[in-house]
C-alpha cells in the first residue's frame, strides 16, 4: 500500500479555542478565545511539521485572514511544512495567480500547495463582486485550471474563453516544482472539473462506503480523459489513550454548543448552494441526538460549523482503523484538524501517527537529522 500523507490544519477562520469554532461557508465564525495571529499559527505550523504532518491547509472565505498572506508570513517562522493554500478562482485573475504561485513556491522552496475553492453561496460570493451562478463558477474554474497549467508550461498562452481571454501570456515566475492542485465539491460539475484540471480531489468526512461510492464516480470519470487522480479526505480528530476519553471529550464538545446556536448556524448553512454541505447536513440532522454515523464517525462538529463536518473519535488504535477503511476506499491523503489546533495535533502526531507508522502506513517525511541544508552567514548552500 502506498504511504499515507497528513496535512494539518491552520484556524484562519474565527481563531481557535476549547470549543467548537462555528461558521463557514457563508456563516461568521463564534467567539473564539485564540485569536489567529502569527505567533500562535506559527505554534501550530512548527508543531505540525515536527509531528510529520506533510503540510497545514489554510481556509478561504470572506470571514478567514486571506490564505495566501497568512501563509507567506508563515514560511518565514516553519522550515519544512508545506501550505495548502485555499483560494478562489475568478477572483484572481489567471495570470496573477499562476504567478503568486510561483513566486511563493520559488521563494519558500517549494512549499506550495494550492487548495481550489470555486464557492458555493452566492450571496457570499457578491460580497466579492462576483455575480455569477454555481454552474457558471465551475465552468470559469475549468477554464481557470487550464490556463493557469498552460502558463505553468512557461509557453507564451493565448486563450479565448467564455470568462477569460489572455493573448501572448509568458509566465516569467514558473514555479519549481509545480504545485499540486487539491480540489473538493460534489456536483456533477465538480466532479468534471475534478477529472479535467486537478491533482488530488478532496472530499469531507462521510462514512467509508460513501466514500468510496465517491471515489469510484471521480475515478471513472479521470479514467475517460486518460488521467490519474491522488484522493484525500477532509475530517476533524478527537484522538485519546482510551476510546473512553476521546468520546468524553466529544460530549464536551457537545455540551458546549446550544441549541440556540445550532438553529441560527443551521438556518445559515442550509442557504448554502453546496452539495457537499448538503450531505454534511444530512449527517447531523440538526440534532444532538445519534452522531455516531458510522464506528467512530462523529457527526457533531457539522452541527455548528460548515464544511467539514465530522471527526474521527476514538482511541488511537480504534482512528487507525478507521483509516484504513478509509484507505481501503481509495483515500491517501487526509486533512485533519481539532480544537484546539496545538493540543489536538500533539494527540494525534505522537498517539495516531505512531500507530500507523508500526502498521507500515506511514513514515515521517523529515530527512534524517543532519541532512538539512543550512545557509551560513554571506555563504552559500551546503548540505
Amino acid at each position: 500500500m502506498t504511504d499515507l500523507k497528513f496535512h494539518w490544519f491552520l484556524p484562519t477562520n474565527g481563531g481557535d479555542g476549547r470549543q467548537v469554532v462555528g461558521g463557514g461557508h457563508g456563516t461568521p465564525a463564534g467567539a473564539a478565545g485564540r485569536p489567529a495571529s502569527v505567533p500562535y499559527l506559527g505554534q501550530i505550523a512548527r508543531s505540525a511539521e515536527q509531528l510529520g504532518f506533510e503540510a497545514a491547509l489554510t481556509p478561504t472565505g470572506a470571514w478567514c485572514e486571506d490564505a495566501w498572506i497568512t501563509t507567506a508570513m508563515l514560511a518565514s517562522v516553519s522550515e519544512r511544512l508545506k501550505f495548502l493554500v485555499a483560494f478562489r478562482p475568478g477572483l484572481t485573475s489567471p495570470f496573477l495567480a499562476a504567478q503568486m504561485a510561483g513566486t511563493f513556491q520559488n521563494l519558500s522552496g517549494g512549499r506550495l500547495l494550492l487548495n481550489v475553492v470555486t464557492g458555493g453561496e452566492s450571496h457570499e460570493q457578491r460580497m466579492y463582486g462576483d455575480f455569477l451562478d454555481k454552474d457558471a463558477r465551475y465552468e470559469r474554474c475549468g477554464e481557470f485550471l487550464e490556463i493557469v497549467r498552460d502558463l505553468w508550461s512557461g509557453k507564451p498562452v493565448t486563450f479565448e474563453g467564455r470568462h477569460f481571454q489572455l493573448s501572448d501570456a509568458v509566465l516569467a515566475q514558473i514555479p519549481a516544482p509545480l504545485p499540486q492542485v487539491y480540489f473538493g465539491g460534489s456536483s456533477p460539475a465538480a466532479l468534471d472539473v475534478a477529472a479535467r484540471h486537478v491533482d488530488v480531489y478532496l472530499t469531507w468526512g462521510e462514512p467509508p462506503a460513501a466514500v468510496a461510492a465517491k471515489v469510484a464516480r471521480v475515478r471513472d470519470l479521470a479514467d475517460a480523459e486518460g488521467r490519474q487522480l491522488a484522493y484525500g479526505l477532509r475530517v476533524h480528530t478527537i484522538a485519546r489513550d482510551t476510546a473512553e476519553e476521546a468520546w468524553a471529550e466529544a460530549d464536551r464538545l457537545l455540551a458546549g454548543i446550544s441549541e440556540e446556536q445550532i438553529r441560527q448556524v443551521q438556518d445559515g448553512l442550509r442557504r448554502s448552494e453546496s452539495e457537499g454541505q448538503r450531505r454534511m447536513l444530512d449527517l447531523n440532522g440538526g440534532t444532538k441526538d445519534g452522531l455516531e454515523i458510522h464506528p467512530n464517525l462523529w457527526a457533531g462538529v457539522g452541527l455548528v460549523r460548515g464544511g467539514a463536518g465530522t471527526a474521527l473519535v476514538g482511541s488511537h488504535r480504534q482512528i487507525a482503523d478507521l483509516i484504513e477503511e478509509y484507505a481501503a476506499a481509495g483515500i491517501t491523503e487526509f486533512v485533519l484538524s481539532g480544537y484546539p489546533h496545538l493540543e489536538e495535533a500533539y494527540r494525534f502526531g505522537e498517539g495516531v501517527l505512531p500507530e500507523l507508522a508500526a502498521r507500515g502506513l506511514w513514515r515521517h517525511p523529515a530527512p534524517p537529522a543532519g541532512a538539512t541544508a543550512s545557509v551560513p552567514f554571506g555563504g552559500a548552500v551546503t548540505r
